[in-house]
């Protein structure tokens, strides 16, 4: 050992972490906050939400993780999920460079920061509220909820959701 630190750039650094840990280190956050989420769940729009949740006043909460800079920088899609959630956050490990997300194409003055890891999670940024039009979050949580339960069935009998996939 040569005795000096190792390199700190994200291409050292974020790859470390998988998109996995930091939604359980989100996940954990969130629970502590009573916000209770799923991850990858399918919206109307075709996108998938990496994490979605409810918090105790029944917002709907988004969270798109970003584990490589590369994936940040080149998502275009991010927007389609502001239609779907109440409030938006990015998902970030540790010693990912933040800095793209401070610039007005990921309008900081809406969307929120979490830095994650595999065991807990911190909000740098909080999220603005935008709120949803009250049919929409209504149809967002009852969406949220059908994803949950056929999740919960699928793990008690695996057999009910197969036969109901092929209907």
């Amino acid at each position: 050992m040569s005795g000096r630190p190792l390199p700190t750039s994200d291409s050292l650094t974020a790859p470390a972490l998988a998109a996995a840990d930091v939604a359980r280190g989100i996940g954990r956050l969130f629970a502590r906050n009573d916000i209770w989420c799923l991850a990858e769940v399918p919206l109307k729009n075709g996108r998938r939400a990496d994490l979605m949740g409810i918090d105790a006043k029944g917002l709907v909460v988004i969270v798109e993780i970003k584990v490589a800079r590369a994936d940040l920088l080149g998502d275009a899609k991010w927007p389609d999920y502001l239609d779907y959630c109440d409030r938006f956050y990015w998902g970030l490990p540790p010693g990912l460079d933040r800095a793209p997300l401070d610039s007005e194409a990921y309008r900081p003055e809406t969307c929120g920061v979490i830095v994650a890891d595999g065991y807990d999670a911190e909000i740098l940024r909080p999220a603005a509220l935008d709120p949803l039009a009250a049919a929409r979050r209504k149809t967002q949580v009852e969406h949220l909820a059908r994803v949950a339960m056929r999740r919960h069935m699928a793990l008690i009998d695996p057999l009910a959701t197969a036969r109901d996939s092929l209907n």
